[in-house]
């Protein structure tokens, strides 16, 4: 899965434009640097993605990588960091972490990835910690020196970490804002026995001297990988199990088949692979698939009664409990996306499903009291419940389990409840009291 490993987004050329001839094209002869995006949550597809870049930059002449952090937690363990935290330990060229853009964060262990790069800058705004326990990387701890206690359970800006002594290399003032000020930040650095080589001093087109940066080649997560990665996020994960059910629920209890089983269908296989990848609560897990039994138990009537209150407690309990912290870092969604799926699924439930449910099973006879004593066909077997056709128009049935209906079954109707008709079999069916009176 992850073999479709990185692909390229593009040249230095798109970083630097406008700023005159490139340093290839001045005749100036340096190594590129790979820039690796590491974004969200660091599951094990952008662990084995890490891995595969530091591999393969050692492999295709890069003088360094650049890991471009932003992340707010790890869903993989302890060991399994440790492990990528050894493979940027030993990477034969230098690796550099550059925790950017502006506002970009890295938090729990992949925060712990600054403890053994080569050379780490933060851009302004950005901040780091909540490290939890630091792990050990060839049989010696990580250590951020005198900072360890702070980030342990703390954060730190920029100039906090630099007054801490957690960055390495990173002088400037105002941080790293962009990509290319890490480069500058790069150049000159003597690290595994090298000296980066990232900025040279070239003529322009008017014979003015510039600076210019070596090519930077990106690298990002595959169309199938970012896919999977993006559905092991909390949010993702939420929605898609959500929109999945609701779906599947409508559709399964209003006799079709149609687009909105198959997008259900598709939402509720992301959905799992997502909670599949992150750290769950069973019980959290029992409550939500509880909840939507009970939305279930309505649905099927077509009017929402108590047990659309149940589901909506239920899920309201469960959206708050199915995701287990992991170091201390909650995985639970945002609050506001919390507040949009419950308000949702109360106003789908509540309105929509029933609106949608009478919409698709909808009669020209007006009063449905008129239809007690009518008579139809059984569309399909009913034993207890189908579909049978009345005037003209499909509804929802049951019968007794003793008395089941055969497919073109003659049937009459003895009562409604909600959206559904309650019909028992036309011959030996006791008369209306209607029907009665008139004899």
């Amino acid at each position: 899965m992850c073999g479709f490993g990185l692909l390229i987004a593009g040249p230095a050329l798109a970083v630097m434009s406008g700023q005159g001839a490139s340093a290839a094209e001045s005749g100036v002869a340096m190594a590129p640097v790979d820039v690796v995006e590491v974004s969200g949550l660091v599951d094990t597809i952008v662990a084995d993605s890490i891995t595969k870049a530091l591999v393969r930059s050692q492999n295709n002449g890069a003088q360094a990588v650049i890991l471009q952090l932003n992340s707010k937690g790890a869903v993989i363990g302890r060991e399994r960091m440790a492990e990528l935290l050894t493979s940027v330990s030993d990477s034969k060229i230098p690796v550099a972490v550059w925790v950017g853009p502006s506002g970009a964060r890295a938090y729990g262990l992949p925060a712990q990835m600054l403890a053994v790069a080569d050379v780490t800058a933060m851009a302004p705004g950005a901040r780091i910690g909540r490290t939890g326990t630091l792990l050990s990387v060839n049989g010696t701890q990580l250590s951020f020196g005198t900072a360890d206690d702070m980030l342990h359970t703390d954060t730190l800006g920029f100039l906090e970490a630099r007054e801490q002594k957690v960055l390495k290399f990173s002088t400037d003032d105002r941080g790293v804002p962009v990509l290319r000020n890490m480069l500058y930040a790069l150049d000159g650095v003597a690290v595994r026995g090298a000296t980066l080589d990232t900025v040279a001093d070239v003529l322009d087109a008017a014979g003015q001297v510039t600076r210019e940066a070596t090519t930077v080649r990106f690298f990002k997560l595959g169309l199938l990988p970012r896919l999977l990665h993006t559905v092991a996020s909390p949010p993702s994960a939420y929605l898609l199990t959500t929109l999945g059910l609701a779906l599947l629920i409508f559709e399964f209890f209003t006799a079709g088949i149609g687009i909105g089983a198959i997008v259900g269908a598709v939402c509720l296989i992301l959905g799992c692979m997502g909670t599949g990848a992150l750290p769950m609560s069973g019980i959290g897990i029992g409550i939500f698939i509880a909840a939507f039994i009970a939305f279930a138990v309505d649905v099927q009537v077509g009017i929402p009664r108590v047990w659309t209150g149940a589901g909506l407690v239920l899920y309201s309990i469960a959206s708050f409990t199915m995701f287990r912290p992991v170091d201390g870092l909650s995985m639970r969604p945002s609050w506001f996306t919390l507040l949009v799926c419950i308000t949702g699924v109360a106003l789908t439930f509540i309105v929509g499903m029933p609106s949608m449910v009478r919409t698709r099973f909808a009669t020209p006879t007006v009063g449905r009291e008129n239809l007690i004593g009518t008579t139809g066909t059984a569309v399909g077997d009913i034993n207890p419940e189908g579909i049978v056709l009345v005037d003209g128009a499909q509804w929802r049935a049951r019968t007794n389990r003793a008395t089941p209906l055969a497919h073109n079954a003659a049937m009459r109707v003895v009562a409604i409840d909600g959206i559904t008709l309650e019909v028992e079999p036309l011959e030996g069916a006791a008369k209306d009291y209607r029907e009665a009176r008139s004899h």
